[in-house]
């Protein structure tokens, strides 16, 4: 079926629940498979006849009023309208109008005055190898939908008490209001029929005063009774005039009671306009509401992003403050192990570490290149030397203070030399003296955090 831009015919208020079975959904599944067309299966029963302007909606679980559908689609009248069997229909729902998310929905059938008369079960958009998860997650869910449409029935069937009462209200008051008009036609009657009276009376008597005017004379004797006859004819006049006045200004409180009563009227017409305002104010609010949870979903999520990028940088500074660790330990060792053998050296050659001033590695290298067996040089040649001047060029080291040979070291075991007493930051290649080992290992630290 072709869809249109027109929009369906809705209602503000939702009527009895009675009207909901007219119109069965069958085979409604508990979900569907987001992406796809979904295909909506109902049967007309015998006491209700579609007409042109009928459609088929998809409502959001809890909704009060037909004016909440999310999509909807037109019915097709069935070919025989007359038949007084039920007449099983069908319409289709393009995936591309369908609700994105999981929330629960239910198919409505509603007239084209905006009544329901037929509602489905409750069901899901959702793929189906979540069912299993869904299944447990769900249930609280549904109570707690169940529950809310709970509420929200009971507040409907409120709302239905108060705008029936109104609705009585305003009926009564048009009744009360037609009977009055109806009164004031009578009493505009009788005041008609009342003034033609008099005018007719007062005819006749100016007839009659003529008369015994022209008999005066002649009937002298019957001239008293006559003048009795008028008194009692201007009183009875007097009198009735009183009653006409008294049935005018009876006629006027009916006009002003009538006139309150339309006021009445129109004060009670603003009241509803403001409870629509309301209403439409509320909607709006909730609607409001929705899209600042949309917000807040999408902040939580950037925010899980940058902390899961923070938490692989501090594990990747860890296992890199791990290998520095370890590599500090090594040397730290191997520092340990030269100390080690370099006081046993000292002790077999009788000297004390701490008192033993600085060699040259000269003589070393010499006693070495004469005895290839020790690794260290001959141990007696530098104590033997060190009495004799010596001959060759010395020159001091700027870093740690001691003489160097200037003929035996040369640019390269210079800078060898240079590169043990220096500490090279692995990460910057930043240079720091051997001294200042414990501003290293902070400089290298600051790297990790």
């Amino acid at each position: 079926m072709d869809e249109t831009v027109e929009d369906p015919p809705t209602s503000a208020v939702l009527l009895d629940h009675c009207h909901f079975s007219q119109v069965i959904f069958n085979s409604v599944e508990k979900f569907y498979v987001p992406g796809g067309d979904v295909t909506c299966y109902y049967t007309l029963t015998q006491h209700f006849i579609p007409r042109r302007k009928d459609w088929i909606g998809i409502f959001r679980v809890g909704w009060k009023t037909t004016r909440e559908y999310y999509t909807f689609m037109w019915v097709t009248l069935p070919v025989d309208l007359n038949s007084n069997s039920a007449k099983q229909q069908e319409v289709q729902f393009k995936a591309y109008y369908l609700p994105k998310d999981d929330e629960y929905y239910q198919f409505c059938y509603v007239d084209q005055d905006g009544v329901v008369r037929g509602a489905s079960i409750p069901f899901q958009f959702r793929p189906e190898n979540e069912e299993d998860i869904l299944v447990v997650t769900t249930q609280g869910e549904v109570e707690e939908i169940e529950q809310h449409n709970k509420e929200l029935c009971k507040e409907n069937q409120e709302l239905k008490d108060s705008c029936v009462s109104l609705q009585k209200q305003n009926s009564d008051m048009q009744a009360e209001l037609h009977k009055k008009e109806e009164d004031l036609e009578t009493l505009k009657s009788t005041n008609k029929k009342l003034e033609q009276q008099v005018k007719a009376q007062k005819d006749c008597w100016e007839t009659e005063l003529l008369q015994l005017k022209e008999q005066n004379q002649k009937m002298a004797t019957e001239n008293e009774k006559l003048g009795v006859r008028v008194e009692q004819l201007q009183a009875q006049l007097s009198t009735q005039e009183k009653e006409i006045e008294k049935l005018v200004q009876g006629s006027q409180d009916k006009t002003e009671q009538l006139e309150h009563l339309k006021k009445e009227k129109s004060q009670l017409l603003l009241t509803l306009t403001q409870q629509r305002e309301h209403q439409k104010k509320l909607e709006q609010t909730v609607e409001e509401m929705k899209q600042e949870e949309t917000t807040a979903m999408k902040k939580q999520q950037e925010l899980t992003d940058e902390n899961s990028g923070l938490s692989k940088t501090l594990s990747e500074n860890k296992i890199m403050c791990s290998t520095l660790q370890r590599e500090k330990e090594r040397l730290e060792k191997e520092n340990d192990l030269l100390k080690r053998e370099n006081s046993r050296l000292l002790s077999y050659m009788g000297l004390d570490f701490d008192s033993l001033p600085y060699q040259a590695p000269t003589s070393d290298q010499a006693g070495a290149g004469q005895n290839p067996g020790l690794v260290y040089g001959n141990p007696y040649s530098g104590i033997q030397e060190s009495s004799a001047p010596s001959l060759r060029t010395m020159k001091r080291c700027p870093t740690c203070k001691s003489d160097l040979a200037d003929d035996i070291f040369g640019p390269t075991l210079e800078q060898q030399h240079m590169e043990a007493l220096c500490l090279n930051c692995p990460i910057c290649d930043k240079t720091f003296p051997a001294r200042e080992k414990q501003i290293f290992e902070d400089h290298v630290f600051c790297h990790t955090l």
